[in-house]
């Protein structure tokens, strides 16, 4: 059984300890700072539902938002992961701890100072990926209950994309990337077709899914051969959609940086 000694208390929810190779690490979890002393014991069995941060550089800005934290506000936060954990059933990837904490101080700061919060990825958010967005509405709720304020829907949405980066441990970065990159290619349909196309309905969500699908092959580097006989048969019949899905690839080929890959994919 592993045991972690103390070397000091942050705060009730937070723990500075040494693991058994005598590596600094921070212990989180709610109440577990109350009473401890430099030199406790800490086993391991009592600390399943704790999160610890191994990184140097995740233990250092997450030290660096503990002053602007209340104690009540971090233990809704702490309680927060633990849903994200328990629904989703995965490893969190440590660095959800610090960018979603940072996310939801910065989002109650704004709240309570009266400034709005827009979400321009909202619906592409919600039908990419359900699930995330199902667990970041638990979220949203415990917290405006707990916290007595009231985050908006669009903070569902960011959480979600919170929630998806830490059980896939894909980086928020290119989340934010393909959900931007997603918006504009909509948009585009919307422009060149002039059509206006409903957010909540089944085509929109087929639309989006396929995109999302032909992004993530493109990235593990799957192709999919279309038969020559079929693709001189949609730029014959459907000309204008044609040459659009091909304003669309050089988007992606911009954005995803793989021409090769995405016109063999698309050709």
């Amino acid at each position: 059984m592993k045991t972690y000694t103390v070397l000091k208390s942050l705060n009730n929810n937070v723990l500075i300890v040494l693991n058994e190779q005598q590596e600094e690490v921070v212990v989180i979890g709610k109440g577990i700072g109350f009473q401890k002393k430099p030199k406790d014991l800490i086993n391991e069995e009592i600390i399943e539902k704790l999160f610890v941060l191994e990184s140097k550089s995740e233990q250092e800005s997450y030290k660096e938002l503990l002053p602007n934290i209340d104690e009540s506000t971090l233990e809704a936060i702490i309680t927060a992961m633990e849903i994200i954990k328990n629904k989703s059933n995965s490893f969190l990837n440590e660095k959800v701890h610090v960018a979603l904490t940072d996310h939801i101080l910065f989002a109650i700061t704004r709240l309570k100072r009266g400034m709005g919060i827009k979400n321009p990825f909202l619906s592409e958010t919600k039908a990419l990926y359900p699930f995330e967005y199902e667990i970041a509405a638990e979220v949203v709720d415990y917290m405006n209950h707990t916290l007595d304020i009231h985050l908006p829907e669009g903070e569902i949405g960011f959480i979600a994309l919170h929630v998806h980066s830490a059980i896939t441990d894909k980086s928020l970065s290119d989340i934010h990337m393909y959900s931007t990159l997603l918006t504009q290619l909509v948009d585009t349909i919307e422009e060149q077709l002039n059509v206006k196309i409903d957010r909540e309905g089944i085509d929109y969500l087929r639309l989006i899914r396929h995109i999302r699908y032909t992004i993530e092959r493109v990235l593990k580097g799957e192709k999919v051969e279309e038969p020559t006989n079929i693709a001189l048969l949609l730029k014959t019949e459907y000309p204008v959609c044609y040459n659009l899905a091909w304003k669309l690839i050089k988007m992606m080929q911009q954005t995803l940086k793989n021409p090769f890959m995405m016109q063999k994919q698309f050709i």
